[in-house]
């Protein structure tokens, strides 16, 4: 990954009527990258409750943790508030996949082969220089679910299901363990899912993204659409988010930055309008 690939994209500007802003820094991979994924930092930004903060998105695709605590001097750098971090579906996904696992380890450069262990130490390493050189206040966010079926029986789904929930745990010990804010994406999702079960990730199929892209950058079609498309309810292709999901995290994200515990029904309106 290049630096210039690597570098967050420009803050989204809300200029405050005082003069004063709280920066919030976003660090992640894909979905908070927002390619092929909600962008849930942009609808962050837009609102009016938000007019006062400055946010900072670090999202690059196909990173692990890793890949996410290299890149932390940017996030530093930025002075943020707060720190809102979501990281491990990459590394739950390696650990679960053998093609991907050897695909990724070249591409993102991996010293050694993603174990949970490396996670917990990644992730510690992210958050403890974070706390000693920073002032700001984090957010660990547990991980979005892959695929939408938690009771299957397809042996990947069930290995993938495994895997979430043991980097889950972990992210659950380090936030308890830092006295960090804990943003329980997963728990709001699996309520969503559970409402009614969709569809097993049954393998990861490089072509499908490839087509998904086409029909996103060629064919115009909106995120929606390709969920619809493929047969998903929170998910565009069972990993990056739709509307749905996308606006599920928003909402949870905007909890943590007003400082509120509640989590959102687990339906929103938007999933309502999904299902007709």
């Amino acid at each position: 990954m290049s630096k210039a690939a690597a570098s967050p994209e420009p803050e989204f500007p809300h200029p405050p009527a005082d003069g004063k802003s709280t920066v919030v820094a976003c660090l992640g991979a894909s979905i908070t990258e927002a390619k092929g994924s909600f962008d849930w930092v942009a609808e962050l930004a837009a609102r009016e409750c938000n007019r006062h903060v400055r946010f900072r998105k670090f999202g690059v695709g196909g990173d692990l943790s890793y890949n996410a605590l290299q890149r932390l001097p940017e996030v530093i750098a930025c002075r943020p508030d707060k720190v809102v971090i979501l990281i491990g579906s990459n590394d739950a996904i390696t650990a679960a996949s053998r093609k991907v696992r050897r695909i990724f380890r070249t591409w993102k450069k991996l010293p050694k082969r993603p174990t949970p262990e490396w996670y917990r130490e990644n992730l510690r390493a992210i958050v403890r220089r974070l706390k000693s050189e920073t002032s700001a206040s984090v957010g660990l966010c547990s991980l979005p679910p892959i695929g939408e079926a938690a009771q299957s029986a397809n042996p990947f789904q069930r290995e993938l299901n495994r895997r979430i929930e043991e980097i889950g745990a972990i992210i659950r010990e380090v936030a308890r363990e830092e006295a960090l804010d804990y943003i329980p994406v997963h728990e709001a999702m699996q309520a969503e899912i559970a409402a009614t079960p969709g569809r097993a990730f049954t393998g990861f199929w490089f072509l499908a993204f490839y087509r998904d892209a086409f029909r996103l950058r060629v064919l115009g079609r909106s995120l929606d659409d390709l969920a619809r498309l493929n047969g998903w309810r929170i998910h565009t292709d069972g990993i990056h988010l739709n509307s749905c999901g996308g606006m599920m995290l928003a909402e949870l994200v905007q909890r943590y930055i007003e400082g509120k515990d509640e989590i959102p029904k687990p339906l929103s309106a938007d999933c309502a309008d999904e299902r007709g």
